[in-house]
């Protein structure tokens, strides 16, 4: 089914609203989730539903929780987010991090015990639309692990994504470099297992360890494995990831000694530089223009795939799906509806 994005935003905040948070809590977390829909990016949308209902039945996910604050010496802070809703928390971290690095040039920022923050690359957006730099490693150190470490077959890490965002010009809009560092997003596999098709090949291996385009291998037994991008490379940044976001932060890696029965939770490091205090502003936009145009110019492989710029897809996407309308397959929807059926609702309500 296609839904208008507007109708969506209303159902889906009614459910979270249903669960215990107060509205502009709902509000929030419901634009998060619509907007990675708009964003081409299903596996962190609506789709999430049904995981946090059950977290919130289990106590795992804490409606409108505020964060503690762990430190705070002005460029650098650290907040434990108290299993609260991780769209609202990390949010509000981007804010202090923003202001931060207006005052001091950059801001370094941790965020521990935080439910899922969601679609990584909002953030950046957020801090690129501020005329800032921002970096971003996040690990997830909760749960099973799915991905397996580069020639192994065991799940060791979670898909550990990574954002880089640099600011427009007047002429170019935000590079934001958001990728998961397995082959696909584990929400994708989801996607793909729900509606009942194939994955690009080389993203699983089964449990014997062979290469397979079956979804089922990571949700029905006997279990397999998402594979890292790029080998050696994406195994190496998924490490990096787990360490900065977990070990540094604060937050926990996913190594077995620390506890995995916790829902979704996510630790965060962010870096956010004022470009300025590096060079002028003028000289950054110049060559920014510069070398978007130089890539820009190179002939196509394939005339009907353009070349494209890190963000340019998700705008492409969310064009289109403002205008059509985003299509949920009926096994989500199912699910979505049974999850609000346990908190006494119906997810479309009539609305």
């Amino acid at each position: 089914m296609r839904i208008e994005h507007q109708r969506l935003r209303r159902l889906t905040s009614n459910l979270i609203a249903a669960g215990g948070s107060r509205e502009a809590e709902a509000r929030a977390v419901a634009d998060h989730l619509v907007d990675a829909n708009l964003a081409g990016h299903d596996s962190h949308g609506v789709g999430m539903l049904p995981h946090y209902v059950r977290n919130l039945q289990a106590k795992t996910l804490v409606p409108n929780r505020t964060p503690e604050i762990v430190s705070n010496t002005g460029a650098f802070a650290v907040w434990d987010g108290r299993n609260g809703y991780g769209q609202v928390i990390a949010r509000d971290a981007m804010g202090w991090a923003i202001k931060a690095a207006r005052q001091h040039g950059v801001a370094v920022h941790g965020l521990r015990n935080t439910h899922h923050i969601g679609r990584v690359g909002a953030y950046g957006e957020r801090v690129a639309a501020e005329g800032l730099l921002a970096v971003h490693f996040v690990n997830g150190n909760s749960g099973p692990p799915r991905v397996s470490p580069f020639l192994g077959r065991e799940g060791r890490m979670s898909t550990n994504p990574i954002c880089i965002a640099v600011p427009g010009t007047k002429a170019t809009q935000p590079i934001i470099l958001d990728f998961a560092t397995s082959r696909i997003a584990l929400g994708k596999v989801r996607v793909a297992y729900n509606e009942g098709k194939k994955v690009p090949a080389g993203a699983l291996l089964d449990a014997e360890g062979k290469p397979t385009d079956d979804p089922r291998v990571i949700y029905e037994p006997p279990q397999g494995t998402v594979t890292p991008f790029g080998e050696h490379k994406g195994y190496g940044l998924a490490l990096i990831a787990e360490l900065l976001a977990g070990a540094i932060v604060g937050a926990g890696t996913i190594q077995p000694a620390n506890p995995r029965d916790r829902g979704i939770v996510n630790g965060m490091l962010t870096v956010v530089i004022d470009p300025e205090r590096m060079t002028d502003r003028s000289f950054v936009d110049r060559e920014v223009d510069a070398m978007i145009a130089y890539l820009k110019t190179t002939p196509a492989s394939d005339p009907t795939k353009p070349v494209l710029i890190p963000g340019e897809p998700e705008r492409i996407a969310r064009a289109r799906r403002i205008a059509e309308g985003i299509e949920i397959d009926a096994t989500t929807w199912r699910d979505i509806d049974e999850a609000a059926a346990s908190l006494g609702m119906r997810f479309d309500g009539g609305n």
